[in-house]
């Protein structure tokens, strides 16, 4: 060989072998996403002059309605949009659910063991978990499954729920966060309030309680807001706001006593919005038929025959026949002593194709196209965004990205 192409074939050499030999740039880390959700905030709400900083967010950002999933309650929304997994399949088939893996125990939001049980949650990895192990430090203020270990990984940062802690402290605690040195830094926080539910719950949705109380979470937005641009982040950080489910007024007329139609000596009884039936053993025939014959104010249907768009019925929780009350009713279990619903107040649960359960949507930040209105869509979408914001590979989920691509810059 040529000695003037020797000499280039080592220039070259020295040259790879100096390449291979520099440390590799880390990949630029991805804005702050902060989750907030405002539990029971339906979707009209945001039409009704309270939420001058929801309304400045969606205006700058991207806002729509939001279908919720079956059935539309708390804990199994809150779950979905952190897994992209439908209760079906995510394992939180209700509020209040049981195992026969568990016997004995009832989940329930007052069963605190239960709720900070990993076993009820562990069906579904949540988002703050992928994003632990891939190198992003999560933070969570009160979201459902963030008490519970999911395989032994936590957020970096968590609390128990606690219902009284006021706005400003929450706000205060997720600031404090954003003040940590940057090595200790969370890239991904959630946030709950819950005073618009609780609202809507007692005296209806069109009350001026629930017009208080919503004025109340937009101004604790105000003070995230308000907190962010004070630290130079106003603009930097992605910010999806997002309710569980909606609110329907109360109709007595439509409440439904289930001790009228069967006895919980002959099935297991959850009652709510949805209802649950295990008949005991040899009581199966009677209460199928009781069940199952067509009566006013509810529909029921054997776990294998619930309708296919509620992607409702194969997870082993879900109880054998299910009952749904018409919207605006309730389907009273015997436990409960008498109690009856406010007949004032508003309750969910229902079918998630009403417009009265359809939930709030609003994504903004440097990530999110300004001036968008989307079309309705379902919120098991929401995890595909939040995994695309945070740059983290995803679990398998039953969304999509495809509804949301067009609130993306």
């Amino acid at each position: 060989m040529p000695i003037k192409h020797l000499f280039a074939v080592v220039i070259v050499a020295l040259g790879l072998s100096g390449c291979a030999a520099m440390p590799k740039r880390e990949a630029a880390q991805p804005p702050l996403l902060i989750l907030v959700s405002i539990d029971g905030f339906r979707a009209d709400y945001l039409e009704r002059g309270e939420t001058p900083n929801l309304r400045t967010l969606a205006d700058g950002g991207a806002t729509g309605g939001m279908r919720p999933s079956f059935p539309s309650l708390t804990f199994p929304n809150h779950f979905t949009l952190v897994t992209g997994q439908r209760p079906d399949r995510n394992g939180i088939v209700n509020n209040t659910m049981r195992d026969d893996r568990k016997p004995g125990v009832t989940f329930k939001m007052s069963n605190l063991d239960a709720v900070r049980d990993a076993f009820w949650w562990d069906d579904a990895k949540p988002v703050w978990t992928s994003a632990e192990e891939q190198g992003v430090k999560a933070a969570t203020m009160f979201w459902p499954g963030s008490e519970a270990a999911h395989k032994g990984v936590r957020p970096s940062y968590w609390l128990p729920y606690q219902e009284d802690m006021p706005h400003a402290e929450r706000v205060s605690r997720v600031l404090g966060w954003l003040d940590l040195p940057e090595a200790e830094r969370p890239g991904f926080i959630t946030m709950y309030f819950s005073d618009v539910d609780h609202a809507g719950h007692d005296h209806g949705p069109e009350s001026p309680e629930v017009d208080a109380a919503i004025a109340k979470v937009d101004a604790a937005i105000g003070e995230l807001r308000a907190g962010l641009k004070a630290r130079g982040l106003d603009g930097k950080v992605n910010i999806i706001v997002v309710s569980d489910h909606g609110m329907a007024k109360h109709k007595p007329e439509k409440f439904v006593r289930l001790a009228d139609l069967v006895s919980a000596d002959s099935t297991d009884i959850l009652g709510g919005q949805v209802a649950g039936f295990n008949p005991r053993p040899g009581h199966e025939a009677e209460v199928t038929r009781i069940l199952l014959t067509p009566r006013p104010n509810m529909q029921c249907w054997p776990k294998e025959k619930i309708p296919a768009r509620f992607h409702y019925g194969k997870h082993r929780r879900v109880p054998k026949i299910i009952c749904l009350a018409d919207v605006g009713g309730y389907l009273v279990a015997p436990s409960n002593d008498g109690w009856m619903p406010k007949p004032e107040g508003g309750s969910h649960g229902y079918d998630p194709a009403v417009p009265e359960m359809r939930a709030i949507f609003i994504a903004n930040g440097p990530d999110i196209r300004p001036g968008v209105t989307l079309p309705v869509f379902d919120n098991v979408d929401v995890y595909s965004l939040e995994t695309r914001l945070l740059r983290l590979k995803p679990e398998r989920g039953d969304g999509s990205l495809a509804s949301l691509k067009p609130a993306l810059k």
